[in-house]
């Protein structure tokens, strides 16, 4: 196989012309014939016994040209790749094939590349760092949670409903005298000021004792779910089965040692303390990723082919069936569950898809211009922490992972890491970022809100809220659950890691 020639037809598109010798060709010929002989039938010849110049006298010459391509075609392929140093992008290739004869095999492959990138400036980035103090009320709203989660339900005795409260109930609806379909229910279940129920309803139950039958008059709202409900006037005869609440437990030292690995109270308050002083850190520097990241985005010089962003949508959308997955559900149970359908749902996608592409690309031209390696102790860390976060031998791991994938991500998280730690940062109280960005809004505004001439003024209606989809009974308002020529068949060119991570931060995606 030789590479005769490599073309640039377009922005991002190469034509690799590659020649095979007639001598393989032939070869591969008579391979593809020895194959498919016994599917032929040639008069004057059992089946499958008929020489080759029979069946391609009879069938025509190239009977098996299509075989012997398909079989040349991968490896060729790979190995002009490899010799052109071109980066493809798609496993998609537009084949035209230019000769096949006893002299040679010659096709040409049009193929689309990674863009041709230019970064602007990327150090000294400016961001802005809030460190949110932690308060004693902070700890003390933790603890409280935590209260919270070891309560017990118990049931109340001696004492009417009240809010927060657990009930069961019986109810039955009536509009002007007439019951209504889906208006009644038994031993309904109800947390008093949870607005399980259309607005009125749970509050005319609190002040009630069990054992209690009374009226409810509720109006349902104008915009209900159930047209012939909307805005009517309904008396919902209720009966109150038994009263419930949440008991908790007294916050001391016994409480401690029950719910933790502490044994005094004073203890836990410094653990929560330390652990939402840590969270706090980790947010402020989230939140200068973030600017950082924006400002890369922007800093980006480069015409990205569209099928790297249909790429990343559809590692996307592996990564969400893989998590969809983990939970006992499959992509098609939630599509019928949202009513979305798989197009919708690959749009939803995009935006950030588009953004992790630019931020990949941007991250692999700072890794060139820096000289940004990653070592191979490096990598064999990363190894190991992938195979301690999946209880994994990591040899298990390694043969999951393509290494130099792993590698390239690694170098781009390094790339972002740098110019992170080469940024100006200013560190700001929550009063001190809300001024700025006070201060700084009305000027994005006049920037970004020029004033519309008269044919592109219109005026944006508010969408209407959508309706909360409800069982049957509409007293509850619940939430709802040019023309090209295809290559022949072939294996990949390209290698590619499989996901054994969940997916990465959009700061630093996988490869594209």
């Amino acid at each position: 196989m030789s590479l005769k020639s490599v073309n640039k037809v377009e922005t991002n598109r190469y034509q690799l012309e590659v020649e095979i010798p007639g001598s393989v060709f032939e070869e591969a010929l008579e391979k593809a014939y020895r194959r498919n002989i016994s599917r032929f039938n040639v008069p004057g010849f059992r089946k499958g016994k008929a020489p080759r110049a029979f069946v391609e006298k009879l069938y025509g010459h190239d009977v098996f040209y299509e075989d012997a391509i398909n079989s040349l075609y991968p490896d060729a392929m790979e190995q002009a790749v490899e010799e052109s140093k071109l980066e493809l992008i798609q496993d998609q290739i537009d084949f035209e094939l230019v000769q096949a004869d006893k002299d040679a095999l010659i096709f040409k492959a049009t193929v689309t590349t990674k863009p041709e990138v230019e970064v602007g400036e990327y150090k000294g980035l400016k961001a802005d760092r809030v460190v949110v103090p932690v308060t004693e009320e902070m700890v003390d709203n933790e603890i409280k949670k935590l209260q919270e989660r070891n309560g017990r339900i118990v049931e109340v005795e001696g004492r009417p409903a009240a809010e927060g409260d657990n009930v069961v109930i019986d109810f039955e609806g009536f509009i002007d005298g007439e019951a209504f379909e889906g208006g009644k229910a038994e031993d309904q279940p109800v947390t008093l000021g949870s607005g399980q129920f259309i607005p009125g309803f749970e509050d005319q139950i609190i002040g009630h004792n069990a054992g209690d039958e009374f009226d409810v008059e509720v109006t349902f709202p104008e915009k209900y779910h159930a047209e012939h409900l909307a805005g009517k006037e309904a008396l919902f005869k209720v009966k109150l089965h038994e009263i419930k609440t949440r008991e908790l437990p007294e916050i001391d030292d016994e409480f401690v040692k029950d719910v933790s690995e502490f044994d005094t109270l004073d203890e836990l308050r410094a653990d929560i303390k330390q652990k939402l002083s840590e969270e706090a850190v980790r947010e402020g520097d989230n939140m200068v990723e973030d600017q950082v990241v924006n400002q890369l985005i922007d800093a980006l010089q480069a015409e990205i082919p569209g099928a790297m962003y249909e790429r990343r949508i559809d590692d996307n959308i592996r990564n969400f069936e893989a998590r969809l997955r983990s939970q006992g559900m499959d992509v098609n149970t939630y599509l019928q569950y949202t009513g979305m359908h798989i197009s919708a749902l690959r749009e939803s996608m995009r935006e950030q898809s588009e953004r992790q592409v630019k931020l990949r690309l941007c991250l692999e031209k700072i890794v060139e211009k820096e000289g940004v390696a990653v070592t191979d102790e490096r990598l064999e860390e990363e190894f190991q922490k992938m195979a301690d976060a999946y209880n994994m031998p990591v040899e298990r791991v390694k043969n999951l992972v393509n290494a130099d994938d792993l590698r390239g991500d690694i170098a781009v998280q390094q790339a972002l890491d740098l110019v992170k730690s080469l940024a100006v940062i200013t560190d700001l109280t929550p009063e001190e970022l809300k001024k700025k960005q006070e201060a700084e809004k009305p000027a994005e505004e006049a920037k970004e809100a020029p004033v519309a001439s008269e044919s592109e003024e219109k005026t944006a209606e508010e969408p209407a809220a959508k309706e909360e989809a409800a069982e049957e009974k509409p007293a509850e308002e619940k939430p709802a659950p040019k023309k090209r020529t295809r290559k022949p068949a072939a294996k990949k060119t390209t290698s590619k890691a499989k996901e054994a991570k969940e997916e990465p931060k959009e700061e630093a995606p996988k490869a594209e």
